[in-house]
């Protein structure tokens, strides 16, 4: 008998394990918080999950989708804005700690696998897939394949420099990796929050300055300049790689104005007389991540 699929999102603040039957269709999930800073806990709280979704079998295969990379060649964990997993051998103590054949990959990797398999870049040969949550992150599959290149970052979009377009007073920002001014520290809802609070002086969710978008100053310099910078920096990507579509996802897929603006944006800017590449939301939501992960035994071949 087939073995069941597992998949596992690591996230900064949650983690979810779904089992999948052959068909792609979610048959149990479930969440539980992420023990913030603590390796061990992440470890176990992982084996938790996926044993409770498996029902206890071990007929089974693991794919987790984590923040940044295990090293090719030390397998050690990297680049990840938790940073509790990096210099860990993460996969080797899950292998170790599940005893069933398991392997990580990066989580927009994920995302853009599960997307472009059935989601919204199905049929697509190229799908970029970019995460705008609490981090921002990028992957790219071509032929349904994920890309993750010689080193292992194939798609590490959001440690890329912002373009500095706006022409605004610059104040650089550092990033967890050691560097400063990453798309990380412009692009995703955290940021936002912290340079809406900076401006203000108040504290907002990014729902709630969206509400206020028409009346508030503030969130509407803060999104103006979100959706410019997110347009010059998918310009790169589309003078680059050209992709078939670029999904979004993560909380900002959400805001529905992006699709309005953002796109016109680069269409007018990327070096082309004509660039029509489609900017769309996902269609899998906050399970595509997920998804993708549990299909990761199709794409790579670091199971053992």
């Amino acid at each position: 008998m087939s073995p069941m699929r597992i998949g596992v999102d690591l996230g900064g603040t949650k983690i979810e394990a779904v089992a999948i039957d052959a068909h792609g269709e979610i048959q149990q999930r479930l969440r539980k918080p992420t023990p913030a800073g603590d390796y061990d806990g992440i470890l176990s709280q992982v084996v938790e999950l996926v044993h409770t979704v498996s029902g206890g079998s071990s007929n089974i295969t693991v794919g987790v989708g984590t923040p940044g990379s295990a090293n090719p060649r030390t397998g050690l964990q990297r680049n990840s804005n938790s940073t509790c997993l990096n210099g860990r051998p993460f996969v080797r103590d899950l292998k170790s700690a599940l005893g069933v054949p398991s392997c990580i990959a990066n989580d927009a990797n994920c995302f853009a696998l599960s997307e472009a398999r059935d989601g919204a870049g199905a049929g697509a040969r190229v799908v970029f897939g970019v995460i705008l949550g609490t981090g921002c992150g990028g992957g790219i599959v071509v032929d349904g394949n994920i890309v993750e290149g010689l080193n292992g970052i194939g798609g590490e979009w959001g440690h890329m420099a912002l373009p500095r377009r706006d022409g605004l007073p610059w104040e650089p920002r550092a990033c967890y990796c050691g560097r400063s001014d990453c798309l990380e520290q412009y692009l995703s809802g955290t940021s936002l929050q912290e340079e809406y609070a900076r401006e203000s002086g108040k504290r907002l969710v990014v729902k709630e300055m969206l509400e206020r978008i028409d009346t508030d100053a503030h969130a509407k310099g803060v999104f103006d300049r979100f959706y410019d910078r997110l347009a010059e920096s998918l310009v790169s990507v589309v003078n680059l790689l050209d992709p078939d579509v670029i999904v979004l996802g993560g909380g900002l897929s959400n805001v529905d104005s992006i699709y309005d603006v953002v796109p016109k944006l680069v269409h007018e800017r990327a070096f082309s007389d004509l660039c029509t590449t489609p900017i769309v939301k996902n269609v899998h939501g906050d399970s595509s991540g997920v998804l993708g992960a549990a299909r990761l035994l199709d794409h790579l071949h670091d199971f053992n």
